[in-house]
């Protein structure tokens, strides 16, 4: 058993997750794990879970928050979820 790093909880079922930096993780759950790891939108703050956007190496939720921010580069991104192909 190994205890979540986030919660404490010592669970027979935690996981590991390695990141590309080679550093290791333990959790209980997802929720602990998305706690943790996931970045945060640099304009509306909320944790990024899903596909998100990055420009200039900033991360955001959403191409609107990207356009809100990062001026002429944020003005070319564009979410591809749910967009029609041409």
């Amino acid at each position: 058993m190994a205890s979540c790093e986030v919660c404490g909880n010592d669970y027979w079922m935690s996981f590991e997750v390695r990141t590309v930096d080679g550093a290791r993780h333990t959790f209980d759950c997802f929720e602990c794990a998305v706690h943790k790891m996931a970045p945060i939108c640099e304009h509306c703050q909320i944790k990024i879970v899903g596909h998100g956007v990055e420009v200039s190496g900033r991360f955001f939720c959403c191409a609107h928050c990207a356009r809100a921010v990062e001026g002429d580069q944020g003005a070319e991104i564009r979410d591809a979820v749910g967009a029609r192909p041409a």
